[in-house]
């Protein structure tokens, strides 16, 4: 199991399979430990994915004095791909934070962004997603992390998918079960969400970037990833009116693999 000591802590990470490099990252949780199989089918047969645990979940640890910020988790990210000797490589981001992170290594390490995917994402908290991010704080901190989970599961998913998949979303073996008796890195997590801000500095991103737009997300909206791609030069957007803050169900599953299979082979 690899662990690196990089930018400061104490870093797990995995690298599957081989070919063109490809980081990716979700949102509050990880693609490690067996994980890696919620990555869209085939990517690890065609390309070396890199994935690892943020700061403070799974065997990352954390030092509480760092203040949380997308800036130190994308330090992390780009320490960990100099560590494995990796340029150019195509960063996908889904899911919140990760699609946060992408957009600042593009900014602060062109080099290493040889594309980007961002879905899930804003550049900008607004007030309504900002006492969202809160509304999962307190409900964590005082309700505890099933009536957490539950709360994030309601918003994204949609209605026919929750229905018929109820028991396996939810419970011990549920989603964002990395978050489970972890309260402290969840609100560290959460922080560095709230402070993020690119908005004024994507038109430096250099790397093609495409932005998938989710329709029926009620979470990170058309209204806040549209920013995005009216911000970075040249972006191009896709607008998914029936997916809501994740990606489920074996249609849209396809269709995000046909796409981001599509877009790195353009790449």
């Amino acid at each position: 199991m690899p662990i690196a000591t990089l930018n400061g802590h104490r870093m797990y990470y995995e690298v599957h399979g081989q070919g063109d490099p490809v980081l990716c990252m979700g949102g509050w949780g990880t693609y490690c430990h067996g994980a890696h199989t919620n990555l869209a089918r085939g990517l690890t047969d065609r390309y070396q994915v890199v994935i690892f645990d943020y700061r403070g979940i799974g065997e990352s640890d954390d030092d509480p004095a760092v203040p949380g910020t997308i800036g130190l988790h994308a330090a992390d990210a780009i320490a960990l791909l100099d560590h494995l000797g990796l340029t150019r490589v195509h960063l996908v981001g889904l899911v919140g934070i990760g699609a946060c992170i992408c957009q600042e290594i593009a900014l602060r390490r062109p080099d290493l962004a040889r594309s980007m995917l961002n879905m899930g994402a804003w550049c900008r908290i607004d007030p309504f997603l900002g006492d969202q991010l809160e509304m999962f704080r307190w409900i964590h901190r005082d309700a505890g992390f099933l009536a957490f989970q539950l709360a994030v599961t309601l918003l994204s998913f949609t209605p026919d998918y929750y229905n018929e998949n109820k028991p396996r979303l939810l419970g011990p073996n549920g989603g964002w079960r990395e978050l489970n008796g972890r309260y402290a890195a969840h609100s560290r997590l959460i922080d560095a969400c709230l402070s993020f801000d690119s908005a004024d500095r994507l038109h430096a991103v250099r790397c093609p970037s495409l932005i998938i737009h989710a329709g029926l997300d009620q979470v990170t909206s058309v209204r806040t990833t549209r920013l995005i791609e009216e911000r970075i030069p040249g972006a191009e957007g896709l607008l998914w009116p029936d997916v809501a803050h994740v990606v489920a169900g074996r249609e849209q599953k396809i269709r995000f693999c046909d796409t981001l299979f599509g877009w790195l082979a353009r790449h």
